[in-house]
């Protein structure tokens, strides 16, 4: 099979036509990043979403990005609460913030909303973690306040909440990430709030019909984030050898939590990581440890199964990095368009035993030859030059 009978140049009517070739129209599509902060790639990530609404009918955009935070860029898509500059430094985690792309990004959806009555929504997905877990106060605290007014909330008084809470910064320590000692999260105040967690989730579940569909959804988003901060935090203060290996999981399940509740919104594109979008384990070197757990895109596709789609992205030459022609980055380079949208399960066909492509680029992880058939389509970009930094 010529390698060109797999791909097409990546524009908006062969992006439907690809679509259109799925088994089912998909509630989630996911656009994997091979590295984060490539300029051209979230550039032309703008492009198909525009085309995804203009000409598909979707109206969710969710980001590898703080679920929390990400209400400011919503509100302000969606109202024209605060302002472009604003929102931008106070709606992302990660410093995604900072990319000019993401910023093109909100203000087309905020100029799009100007002028449509349905509106397009902004939703970040990521817990608010980095390595280290951010408080539980403002998961806990909002799905308080929501219970406390409309409902016969008998749980917890404020005051005892803001007690156990205590000073955020003995939760957002950094120096959690590598010294399980350092955390509180298998203390006495924090295992207690576990429990009051669990008992508000229960009670907005058995009151559920006396609050709106806005309180009902803020509610339920407080409530898995409290829940899970709170899980996570206890295994920060875990010194077992599968430490990392457990807090990897449980960041990727509440990603998946909240890409469910995105795709009530459906349909949406989802932009993060290939490692946290692609359906097979992801596997991580870390220290003198191999990590191994389910991606977020692995148990979304789970639950929706081929409403869930997946495209990976690929880089070409990435800076002064260029693919060895035997990997399938170096293959996909001979292609003559600068994007292409190639069909990942004939590429396995057509290049069955390609090499793999070491990239002496920590922040670029390379396609893996052997999972290509469990990807729907991959996103190549033949060259980037503007990269980014991490943190």
């Amino acid at each position: 099979m010529d390698i060109k009978d797999t791909a097409r140049p990546l524009d908006g009517a062969d992006l439907s036509a690809f679509l259109r070739s799925l088994p089912a129209k998909p509630l989630l599509l996911g656009l994997g990043e091979a590295r984060h902060f490539v300029e051209e790639l979230g550039e032309l990530r703008n492009e198909i979403f525009r085309h995804l609404v203009e000409q598909e009918g979707y109206r969710s955009f969710a980001i590898e990005s703080d679920c929390l935070r990400s209400l400011l860029v919503d509100d302000y898509v969606t109202t024209g609460t605060g302002t472009l500059d604003d929102v931008m430094e106070r709606g992302f985690s990660h410093g995604f913030g900072a990319s000019p792309a993401n910023r093109e990004l909100v203000r087309w959806m905020r100029a799009y909303n100007e002028e449509h009555d349905e509106k397009l929504r902004f939703f970040g997905f990521d817990g608010p973690l980095e390595y280290w877990a951010e408080s539980p106060r403002q998961a806990l605290t909002a799905l308080h306040a929501l219970l406390d007014g409309p409902l016969p909330c008998t749980v917890v008084t404020r005051e005892t909440l803001d007690s156990l809470l205590g000073p955020d910064d003995r939760w957002s320590n950094e120096a959690t990430a590598m010294d399980p000692s350092q955390s509180i999260g298998r203390s006495a105040d924090a295992q207690r709030l576990r429990l009051i967690a669990d008992d508000l989730v229960a009670l907005l579940d058995t009151q559920a019909p006396g609050l709106s569909v806005e309180d009902r959804e803020a509610a339920a988003l407080y409530g898995r984030t409290a829940t899970g901060l709170l899980r996570y935090h206890y295994w920060m203060a875990d010194a077992s050898p599968a430490r990392w290996t457990r807090l990897s999981a449980l960041r990727d399940a509440m990603m998946a939590a909240n890409l469910r509740a995105v795709a009530e919104h459906g349909p949406a594109l989802v932009f993060a990581s290939n490692l946290h979008l692609q359906r097979n384990k992801t596997f991580m070197p870390f220290g003198d440890q191999q990590l191994e757990w389910w991606s977020a895109g692995a148990i979304t596709a789970t639950y929706l199964g081929d409403r869930y789609a997946f495209l990976a992205s690929a880089l070409g030459t990435a800076g002064d990095d260029t693919p060895p022609p035997d990997t399938v980055e170096g293959i996909l380079s001979t292609l003559p368009w600068d994007h292409a949208l190639i069909d990942a399960r004939r590429l396995a066909e057509a290049i069955p035993k390609p090499a793999p492509r070491v990239s002496h680029d920590f922040a670029y992880f390379p396609l893996d030859p052997a999972q290509l058939d469990t990807i729907d389509g991959v996103v190549f970009l033949k060259e980037a030059v503007r990269l980014g930094r991490l943190g």
